[in-house]
Parts: structure tokens; C-alpha cells; sequence
């Protein structure tokens, strides 16, 4: 009883054999010379675990379907580092830039930050960054903070960007977004200009904490420490 989000998954491969259905969430359970069988008792584990349900549907020759159900509350479930107002805390508020190269990305940031409470505008490379906060500030909407990728294949990453942004204001506020741990300008980021660092991917309390500490800096700051 009660309310559930389904979540379909299919393939169009060969199938699974109707007398292995029954078994394909048994542990240690495989048809693949080199497979566990831990993969899909794993799987069945975390979703009965999360008072969930899974089953499977598959025919030869066609392909296979996946269906979990999760579930599903009546409001959403507000955590402590969720936005919004706060006594003590900076609100997550103002005009936000965000660059990264590809646009599911940028899709994936523009809703987020939205739920946080920004206007947001995004930007698929540096170039384009500059060139939007520069106009913005003629424009006298000027954005409170940019998020970039610290590299674009092909084009401006936020390294020469962050560099580019400060000749022209001095006061912005920048903070470095990337996948890559190892790179040195993560670990240094402030030599560079930078006021903070989101690690990919997004966790959103995370996220909300770098933002939250980058507004609150005093503008100008991150090249001075």
C-alpha cells in the first residue's frame, strides 16, 4: 500500500532465459564466465533496503525490463544543509554564473542552483563567461558569483577564465568545479584566484556549504590569502 516512483530501465539485447529469471538476484548467481553474481543481489539488497521493490520482465530475441519502486513521500524532506533562510547563515541568493562544456550539465546546474534560490545564468566555456560577466556588469545586473569547469576540451577552461575575470573586477568571486581530484589548481585553488572549490559530482549539501562560505568572503579576497 501507499505511494511509489517507478523507475523503468530496459535494453534491447538477447534476453534473459525464462528458467534463469527466477535466480538472477540470487548471490553468487551468473551465466558470465567472468561475472560475480553479486551485482544484481547487491542491487536487490539497496532497494528492499530502502522499503523498495524490484522485479524483471524479459523476453529472447527483444530485450529486457527492469522496474524498481521506491517510496514516494508527500513533501519534500528538508535537511539541515538545504537553502533557505537561516539565523547565522548567508542566504543563497543573487545572480549566479555557471560554466561547464557540456549542457547536460548545465541543465543538471541551472535546475540546482535554482532550487537554491539563484538566478541563473550558465555558459559553455570560458570565453563565453567572460564575455557574460562583462556585459552584465555594463548592464549594472552584475552576477554575486561564478561557478566554472576548470578545463574545456578545445576551449577557455576556468584557470586562463578565473585569470581574465580578475583583470577585469578584481571583487569577483569565483569558485573551481572539476572531476579531476589530482589537479593542483583544487588544492591550491585560492593561488589562482579562486574562492572555493565543488568537487563533481554535485552532492548538494555539499555544494550548498562552498556556496554559502564563497558568498560570505570578503570580495577580492581569494587572490590576497
Amino acid at each position: 500500500p501507499g505511494d511509489y516512483v517507478q523507475i523503468a530501465i530496459s535494453d534491447t539485447g538477447v534476453g534473459i532465459r525464462p528458467e534463469h529469471l527466477s535466480r538472477i538476484f540470487d548471490p553468487y548467481f551468473t551465466t558470465k564466465q567472468l561475472g560475480s553474481g553479486l551485482g544484481l543481489a547487491a542491487v536487490y539488497s539497496i532497494v528492499h533496503k530502502h522499503r523498495g521493490g524490484i522485479d524483471v520482465e524479459s523476453q529472447l530475441g527483444v530485450g529486457t525490463t527492469f522496474r524498481i519502486w521506491l517510496p514516494a513521500t508527500p513533501t519534500a524532506t528538508v535537511s539541515p544543509e538545504s537553502p533557505g533562510p537561516a539565523t547565522g547563515r548567508v542566504a543563497l541568493q543573487g545572480r549566479v554564473l555557471f560554466m561547464d562544456d557540456e549542457e547536460p550539465i548545465r541543465q543538471m546546474a541551472r535546475f540546482l542552483l535554482k532550487r537554491f534560490g539563484f538566478e541563473v545564468e550558465t555558459a559553455a566555456d570560458g570565453a563565453e563567461t567572460v564575455r557574460k560577466y562583462a556585459e552584465a556588469r555594463a548592464a549594472g545586473q552584475p552576477f554575486a558569483l561564478g561557478i566554472m569547469d576548470l578545463t574545456v576540451p578545445g576551449g577557455m577552461g576556468g584557470r586562463e577564465a578565473i585569470a581574465q575575470l580578475r583583470a577585469l573586477d578584481p571583487r569577483v568571486k569565483a569558485i573551481v568545479s572539476s572531476g579531476y581530484s589530482s589537479d593542483p589548481v583544487l588544492a591550491n585553488f585560492r593561488a589562482y584566484g579562486f574562492c572555493g572549490v565543488a568537487a563533481k559530482p554535485y552532492e548538494i549539501g555539499d555544494l550548498a556549504r562552498v556556496l554559502r562560505a564563497a558568498l560570505a568572503e570578503e570580495p577580492g579576497g581569494a587572490g590576497d590569502k
